[in-house]
């Protein structure tokens, strides 16, 4: 491979690119595909992706890849047919025509699943953004890549990439959701009480890690109850993370206290959801949507059917935006650092890590987490590498 004379190339740099793709229509297919390594232009970098997380997360960004842009991320040539599912990993400069980012540079961010990746990078005090013509229209939470010797967040145990991998993002949206409820969405200024007046949470695919880390959060509230809602075959597991007053299985719904209640909703299972509503009507004060865990589940029913108030999808970046305006930018990252740290340190007492590397690797891991086979208290990450 011929390249330019002002590129600086690593010897690990890859000869061909293996990525694994989606096919759009029926997202549990997946096929892992090989394209030739593009030149890089001015200003331009490759990585070598080393390792990304594969969580029930990724398949509902499959499941919402139109709707909410997560394929444009990453656009594969053989769109619309195919998708490349964004994922939260690892990845090493092997190559660069940027003179400010040096080959070697290691950082954290979200990639492709796959063997490297071409960004045009921008420098940031902590790292480089994506400015890819493609990325212009995401948030910039979404586009920045930490390097990992300037990360306030990185954690150089042994296992500790992989649990930032699997983690950092999930615990993050439900740190920022429990704010968002601490505060009311900025209500309580006006005089309403913190999350909406309600003495329960009711924390719907309970299991689930985005579940967990929010629950970690509101389970240090006073005067709230935190109520788990999840399977009769992970009722143990969530019993047993201690986060939760009380665990409820989701053919028990009707055992729930009917009192002023808000929920938060990782499942997108609209069932479940008609179900709670139906139970608690007026009594739930908000009705907040995140992810869709249970992606297997049947498209969302018309809200305007539901009892109570209309659910309201939670987008994390705008509550960082928030968060940022009221506490300061050095405060935020304080308050966040010493919350991951505290998080990810607890994981270590009901979190396996399971590695699937290799061509297979990564398929292996897709498949596992769409079929619902990967019990909530392991972790898995994948790879090309190894």
């Amino acid at each position: 491979m011929a390249h330019d004379d002002t590129s600086t190339l690593n010897d690990s740099a890859p000869n061909g690119n293996a990525v694994l793709e989606t096919r759009r229509t029926a997202i549990g297919e997946v096929e892992v595909h090989d394209e030739p390594l593009a030149r890089l232009g001015e200003g331009q970098i490759r990585l070598r992706i080393d390792r990304f997380a594969v969580t029930a997360n990724n398949v509902s960004y499959a499941g919402a890849g139109d709707l909410l842009g997560y394929w444009d991320f990453f656009p594969s040539p053989g769109a619309p047919e195919w998708g490349r599912v964004p994922a939260v990993g690892y990845a090493e400069v092997v190559e660069s025509r940027h003179p400010e980012i040096a080959v070697g540079g290691r950082y954290h961010g979200w990639f492709p699943m796959a063997e490297s990746v071409v960004f045009t990078a921008t420098p940031r005090r902590d790292g480089f953004r994506d400015d890819g013509d493609h990325r212009q229209a995401h948030a910039p939470i979404y586009r920045a890549y930490t390097r990992t010797d300037l990360d306030p967040f990185h954690d150089d145990a042994p296992d500790g990439e992989a649990r930032h991998a699997l983690l950092r993002v999930l615990f993050l949206t439900g740190f920022l959701a429990d704010e968002f409820f601490a505060d009311s969405g900025g209500a309580t200024d006006s005089g309403t009480a913190p999350f909406f007046g309600a003495e329960q949470v009711i924390v719907v695919s309970a299991s689930s890690k985005t579940a967990i880390g929010f629950a970690q959060r509101a389970a240090q509230r006073d005067g709230l109850r935190v109520v788990g809602l999840t399977s009769p075959a992970n009722a143990d597991f969530v019993r047993g993370l201690g986060y939760y007053d009380r665990v409820v299985t989701y053919d028990d719904i009707a055992s729930i206290d009917e009192v002023d209640s808000v929920l938060i909703d990782m499942a997108g299972n609209p069932s479940v959801l008609r179900a709670v509503h139906a139970h608690l009507g007026d009594r739930l004060r908000y009705s907040m949507m995140i992810g869709k865990s249970h992606h297997d589940a049947a498209p969302p029913a018309d809200a305007a059917g539901l009892a109570g108030p209309a659910p309201v999808f939670f987008f994390a970046p705008s509550e960082v935006e928030r968060r940022i305006a009221a506490w300061g930018a050095e405060e935020y990252q304080r308050r966040t650092v010493e919350a991951m740290r505290e998080f990810i340190d607890g994981s270590r007492s009901w979190m396996t890590i399971e590695e699937r590397t290799g061509r297979d690797g990564p398929a292996s891991a897709w498949a596992s987490i769409h079929g619902g086979d990967v019990a909530p208290s392991v972790g898995i990450i994948a790879s090309f590498q190894g």
